[in-house]
């Protein structure tokens, strides 16, 4: 693997391993300290000739390790029965976690604020429209066109998604 290959795999990674990291760790930032530490591992196993068959699973993989790792330092006692394998199922759903929040990103600001008001941060619609100084009826106009954007981006021609705020 040369470093633009490299390079592919982490701008198509980074994301879904931050999420899968998030669920393991429960911090963002740790988390992100985590993916960052396990792609710096596995670039330094390739430039030092090392072969890696199958990156994707790999890289899951390593930041399972990295993260029990630090989940190790913190706490005396860590039963890795509680933290899964990667599987396709953990893989699955850190993809998909991916891709909601990049369409949460694309959303229009006053649309993406009132959305991520709503529903990561639990503010009802009389509270938002309070603390912006908007009508009701635009709030809730706002929040049904994030969720029509969402679900034409995510969820074309199946099942409907649900929203994994933390």
């Amino acid at each position: 693997m040369n470093s633009t290959d490299f390079e592919k795999y982490f701008r198509k990674l980074y994301l879904p391993l931050g999420m899968y990291a998030l669920r393991l760790v429960d911090d963002a930032d740790v988390a992100e300290d985590m993916v960052q530490d396990a792609f710096l591992k596995a670039w330094q196993y390739i430039d030092g000739g090392g072969v890696i068959d199958n990156f994707v699973p790999f890289m899951y993989r390593s930041v399972r390790n990295v993260c029990l790792t630090h989940l190790r330092s913190c706490k005396e006692v860590l039963d890795e029965s509680f933290i899964p394998e990667a599987g396709d199922e953990e893989i699955d759903t850190s993809l998909r976690d991916a891709r909601l929040w990049r369409a949460i990103d694309e959303l229009p600001d006053r649309c993406r604020e009132i959305f991520l008001m709503s529903k990561r941060d639990g503010l009802t619609n009389d509270e938002i429209a309070d603390e912006l100084d908007l009508s009701v009826k635009t709030v809730k106009n706002q929040i049904t066109k994030a969720f029509s954007r969402l679900r034409a981006v995510l969820s074309p021609g199946y099942k409907p998604f649900f929203l994994p705020f933390l």
